[in-house]
């Protein structure tokens, strides 16, 4: 048998690497794939979370969404376990009639049946004609956008400029305290404005511990867009991963109080979509 080579072996520790690193995450979130719950067909509310193109030079290929997900496009990041544990949560808090979640193109005729969408990691779409002119569409008619989970200054000028696009003029404005979508069900003030971490952004502390360690440089903000009647027409989780948090709901190491606040905000969102 030949001798490995320097290369190979180098490339054999990066393997090994990379695998133990993967292992780590899964034993993090201590829980192994299992079977998605089971919602109704019918129902009031379904969590829609919309499919886009990438940015090419920034596609995201192949790869792990979730635990319980796999596929490629940015937009399909925590799911479906996120939605699965949102739409459990607003079953569980709220009187809304949920039923099961789905995701639909951007382009798609059906998102006009539904008042409340989502979508993540906006800082790397790249919508064409025809979607950004559905999704201007989709706005004016009274539709809900709730945009999450992206960072940085080079995402968030992808996201404005899209957004230029999709409603020329309209500018981003943070969300002000006495902004009745912050008040619809829950109260959410001025302290809640906070990091909500990624899995990514949690560290094992002493005695067993969870520690947060916010990104260097990031600033949580939540933001919004209003229609030409004063109208929230999209709401926008900026520097913070909400989704995340409802993607770990279940898990009893990701911080409990990061969850609840991110079933807050999502839940004021869609009783204001549906409701104003």
């Amino acid at each position: 048998m030949r001798p490995m080579s320097r290369v190979g072996f180098a490339l054999a520790s990066v393997l090994l690497l990379a695998m133990l690193s993967l292992a780590q995450h899964l034993r993090f979130d201590g829980h192994d794939e299992g079977p998605r719950p089971t919602f109704p067909s019918q129902a009031e509310f379904h969590f829609i979370r919309v499919e886009y193109t990438d940015l090419p030079e920034y596609h995201r290929r192949w790869g792990f969404a979730s635990r319980n997900g796999r596929g490629d496009g940015w937009w399909i990041v925590d799911w479906p376990d996120a939605e699965d544990h949102f739409t459990a949560g607003v079953q569980r808090l709220t009187r809304i009639d949920a039923g099961s979640p789905e995701h639909l193109r951007l382009t798609d005729k059906r998102l006009f049946d539904y008042p409340w969408i989502y979508a993540t990691q906006t800082g790397w779409w790249g919508l064409n004609d025809a979607e950004t002119a559905q999704l201007r569409e989709y706005l004016l008619r009274g539709g809900f956008l709730v945009v999450d989970d992206f960072w940085g200054e080079e995402q968030w000028e992808v996201f404005r400029e899209t957004m230029e696009r999709v409603l020329p003029g309209k500018e981003i404005a943070d969300i002000s305290e006495s902004d009745s979508v912050m008040h619809v069900l829950y109260d959410i003030n001025e302290s809640d404005r906070t990091f909500i971490p990624g899995t990514r952004h949690l560290r094992r502390g002493p005695g067993g511990t969870v520690m947060v360690r916010q990104p260097e440089g990031t600033a949580p903000a939540w933001r919004a867009m209003y229609d030409g009647t004063n109208h929230m027409v999209v709401a926008v989780n900026f520097d913070t991963d909400v989704g995340d948090a409802w993607e770990y709901a279940d898990s009893p190491i990701y911080p409990e109080q990061m969850t609840a606040l991110a079933y807050r905000y999502g839940i004021n969102y869609l009783i204001y979509s549906m409701t104003h």
